[in-house]
């Protein structure tokens, strides 16, 4: 059973109660469901319906999403509505029962039908205080790979997950007009930074990590199902705190966006954690809302066995044996990719 204080002042947005009913598809929300620029408009519906969103899109705007270059247009009346300024940046508190009715209602259908996501090896997974789950991230997309586990982990094992999301998923400009200020957090995201990351750890929190970082989406094409070089941070958490550490493979998400390859000086230029040039971009550009979008591609999950650290007292052999650790794990999660790509013959 999941508890929520609803007398957090960070969570008086939420307005699920008695009086409101749960979210319910009409014939707008089946249509954004199929037509993938109507993706944003359902996040964005979702969230008006259980939180007071003044600052929002309206419903003249969401029309223009679903014609080319008719997002640029919606943007200018926006933010000339809101009197030439962004939407306000509200702090928020991520919201377990807000992050339970979106799986449901909205995520559910794209998981199970579009994504047709699966997890394997449930066995493997021991019951523990909190975990550090760590995935091979990839797609140079949306976080589908992320958003899907976190979803089967939850509606499947009834684990609570929270993934560590790169900052541009909080602060970028695009995402401040895309989707509510706080979406991210309210969801369970947690910024990718030391610190947060810590604190996460520290509260007992179920968390999901990339390893990699960025460098897996941003290898591109060219090198799907590579792994990258691995930070060492999960470990020396795992040592601190004695967490165990659960790996998961993920197949399929190297085809959310398939032939990519990352232009590195544009990234830099617009402060995108990526910038990938596509046969897809086109489309991107004529429809900026398709951001949230994916290809679709058959995600299966492959939960591995637990793995465990020890405690180490000299910080010198400590940083030694968490870079170690961070390699062997590496190199096993590689192998297991190598051979489930083999039986899989992707």
């Amino acid at each position: 059973m999941i508890h929520q204080d609803l007398g957090n002042p960070h969570n008086r947005e939420f307005k699920k109660d008695n009086s409101i009913t749960s979210y319910k598809f009409n014939w707008f929300d089946w249509f954004c469901l199929w037509y993938p620029p109507g993706w944003l408009i359902l996040f964005n519906r979702h969230w008006q319906h259980y939180h007071s969103d003044t600052d929002g899109w309206k419903w003249f705007e969401y029309g223009l999403f679903l014609i080319p270059c008719g997002f640029y247009l919606a943007v200018l009346i926006r933010w000339l509505r809101l009197g030439c300024r962004f939407p306000n940046n509200e702090i928020t508190e991520f919201n377990p029962n807000y992050q339970q009715l979106f799986g449901r209602e909205i995520l559910a259908p794209i998981i199970k039908h579009y994504f047709r996501a699966k997890l394997h090896n449930i066995e493997n997974l021991s019951p523990a205080e909190s975990l550090i789950i760590i995935m091979n991230h990839a797609g140079m997309s949306f976080p589908w790979d992320f958003i899907c586990l976190s979803y089967l982990l939850r509606e499947e094992c009834g684990l609570i997950v929270q993934p560590l999301a790169g900052t541009a998923l909080f602060d970028h400009v695009l995402m401040r007009w895309w989707l509510p200020v706080g979406w991210s957090k309210v969801l369970g995201g947690v910024r990718a930074e030391l610190n947060s990351f810590k604190v996460a750890i520290e509260e007992h929190k179920n968390v999901l990590y990339a390893p990699e970082g960025l460098r897996g989406p941003i290898k591109g094409w060219a090198k799907r199902y590579q792994l990258q070089a691995f930070d060492i941070s999960f470990v020396q958490l795992s040592q601190n705190y004695q967490l165990p550490i659960l790996p998961v493979i993920c197949i399929g998400n190297e085809k959310l966006h398939p032939f990519t390859i990352n232009f590195t000086w544009l990234q830099r230029l617009f402060r995108m954690p990526f910038l990938p040039l596509s046969p897809l971009i086109l489309i991107f550009i004529l429809f900026p809302s398709m951001g949230v979008w994916a290809m679709r591609s058959q995600l299966n999950y492959f939960i591995q066995p637990v793995n465990t650290t020890t405690t180490i007292n000299s910080d010198t052999k400590k940083r030694l044996a968490a870079y170690q650790k961070a390699q062997e794990l590496r190199e096993y999660m590689q192998l297991q990719i190598n051979q489930l790509l083999q039986i899989n013959s992707i």
